[in-house]
């Protein structure tokens, strides 16, 4: 099986830059715990890399992420806990926040990339972002609510990124957002109708006449903030997670978006 993470480097005029490839197009790249432990793993690496000078994250096969991978909560779904019994499913979904905090904290400036599909925990890397890049056909949506799922860990990066107001626009309703819609929200900085590669490289070679030392003390100042607030919150959020995933709406809402009806509480008006 080929990894689910590729990781390309290439020199620059000093240093280097990675680019970091979600790599499972079957799946339009859905977040499976072993591409989240090497995000974190390469997040960890990059941390310490004094040569590297930035990262672009991409997704292969037209597609940029399709969100978390639910294949590894298929027994659990619907399903109660045992009296006492600790719940498997919080500390899978709050590893998935370490990756954002990660990602945030990369002392490397970080370019992602979006073509296709950014949906779900999709969205969340995107939030990352010191700036973002999308293809003109790019579509945006954090649909976990319309399927009985709450969106535990990227709401606190939703929020961060887009405000209270626009976060719950998209939080709540699981609305779906073309490329220009999301620049307008905050969440795409750029817009390429062309040649992306040619984007990208542009966004590299602006980003890379920034001294380095003074990109990683400028993001350290940008994410100031006291921790264990955050820290708490996405522990209830893995919690909330959980609950909804073994609650009596994840079945029914995952079910009609397989069968592709209309779950039995959405309703036209």
């Amino acid at each position: 099986m080929a990894d689910s993470l590729l990781i390309d480097r290439a020199p620059l005029a000093s240093g280097c830059v990675e680019t970091w490839t979600l790599n499972d197009p079957a799946s339009r790249n859905a977040l499976s715990e072993a591409m989240v432990d090497g995000l974190i793993a390469a997040c960890e690496r990059a941390a310490a890399d004094t040569d590297l000078r930035g990262v672009v994250l991409r997704g292969a096969g037209g597609h940029f992420c399709a969100g978390g991978s639910l294949g590894g909560f298929a027994k659990t779904i619907g399903q109660p806990l045992a009296a006492g019994e600790a719940d498997p499913l919080v500390p899978l979904n709050r590893r998935f926040g370490t990756l954002l905090q990660a990602l945030c904290a990369l002392p490397q400036w970080f370019i992602v990339v979006v073509e296709g599909a950014a949906m779900g925990g999709g969205f969340g890397l995107v939030c990352c972002a010191d700036r973002v890049l999308a293809h003109s056909g790019a579509q945006f949506a954090t649909p976990e609510v319309t399927l009985g799922i709450v969106p535990a860990q990227i709401a606190p990066f939703v929020v961060r990124r887009l405000g209270p107001a626009a976060a719950r626009g998209c939080l709540l309703t699981g609305v779906r957002w073309d490329a220009a819609t999301a620049q307008r929200a905050g969440l795409v900085d750029e817009v390429v109708a062309g040649g992306m590669e040619a984007a990208v490289q542009a966004a590299i070679a602006r980003h890379a006449a920034a001294a380095p030392q003074a990109v990683a003390a400028t993001k350290r100042l940008l994410l100031a903030q006291p921790e264990t607030p955050l820290l708490a919150l996405l522990d209830d959020a893995a919690l909330a997670f959980a609950q909804a995933l073994r609650g009596p709406e994840a079945p029914q809402g995952l079910a009609a978006f397989a069968a592709r009806k209309t779950p039995p509480w959405s309703a036209k008006p």
